[in-house]
């Protein structure tokens, strides 16, 4: 009767909204356009007579952008980044189309559209300048914006994210997960499928229980099903075996778990050639597909380093 009555995961989900307002963020929505509007954390609004006129709207930090991969929103996916990154930058949270609170008229689903539609929430806020982190799915996003606005994004992080990847390494992840399609591992809809995702996206498997995964499903993977599949579907990356992949104007770091299942290590090698002499790669041991959740610490550092060298 109590695990039928208590939402663990809504309560952890006010523990996140707290941790990040505690950053010195809140949750803001702007509409990018007429048919799309971007909800996101990002530093309280200053007003108009306190902003300096520098580029980023404020002087004394850099902006940063942190987009979440496919699963939960944001909050979920970058809350120690936050805490440990907010003191430095100005930092944004952005819920992807289709994801949290962000959404959309259009038809649009490809990664493309994503980009375009955290490039103009940046715009709308009136910042011109930032850094770009993006981890799976939002890796794809990263690259995109990067791609897109190089006059704009200033250094690109991808994490666990085989945006060089090929039908087969679809066809590859289908056959590890020992699911019949890709949404039934990305998009669970039974307990069992969502231990398929965990046992392939993090080191320590630890048991949990039916209801708490059907309750994880119900919170942060049934709203907008149909359109995350078309999202899915969506993809222009990927979809030959040759992948279009050009170097960026920018610094890149690529980071990677040395036990990542969903994206394998070598992907990650080939994409640092991929994308030319301004990419570099580091691995981060005992860590799967979310090394910034697993290994917070030693991911922090990294992204501390990377973004703060002015070499």
């Amino acid at each position: 009767m109590v695990a039928s009555c208590i939402s663990f995961v809504s309560l952890y989900g006010s523990f996140l909204r707290r941790s990040l307002t505690a950053s010195g963020l809140c949750p803001q929505s702007v509409d990018v356009d007429a048919y799309t509007t971007i909800h996101y954390w990002g530093p309280k609004p200053q007003p108009a007579s306190t902003v300096s006129p520098s580029s980023n709207g404020d002087h004394r930090k850099s902006s940063l952008v942190l987009i979440h991969g496919f699963g939960p929103h944001g909050v979920w996916q970058w809350r120690q980044q936050v805490s440990f990154l907010a003191p430095y930058f100005d930092v944004y949270v952005p819920d992807l189309v289709f994801f949290g609170e962000s959404i959309t008229k259009s038809s649009e689903r490809s990664e493309i559209f994503q980009a375009s539609a955290v490039g103009k929430m940046m715009e709308k806020v009136g910042v011109s300048k930032y850094s770009v982190v993006g981890t799976s799915y939002g890796g794809f996003v990263a690259y995109r914006m990067a791609e897109m606005w190089p006059e704009r994004v200033e250094k690109v992080v991808i994490a666990s994210s085989g945006v060089n990847m090929r039908p087969r390494d679809n066809q590859e992840l289908i056959k590890r997960a020992n699911v019949k399609k890709i949404d039934e591992l990305m998009l669970p809809e039974t307990a069992g499928q969502l231990r398929s995702l965990f046992r392939l996206a993090v080191i320590n498997h630890v048991y949990m229980p039916d209801f708490f995964l059907n309750d994880f499903i119900d919170k942060l993977y049934s709203e907008n099903r149909k359109e995350k599949l078309e999202l899915l579907k969506g993809l222009v990356l990927g979809q030959h075996e040759t992948p279009n992949i050009s170097p960026l104007q920018q610094e890149v770091l690529i980071i990677w778990g040395d036990e990542d299942n969903i994206f394998l290590s070598d992907m990650a090698k080939e994409l640092k050639e991929m994308l030319g002499k301004n990419a570099s790669l580091e691995v981060i041991k005992k860590a799967a597909h979310v090394p910034q959740i697993e290994q917070a610490k030693t991911f922090n550092k990294i992204l501390y380093n990377f973004l703060c060298d002015s070499s």
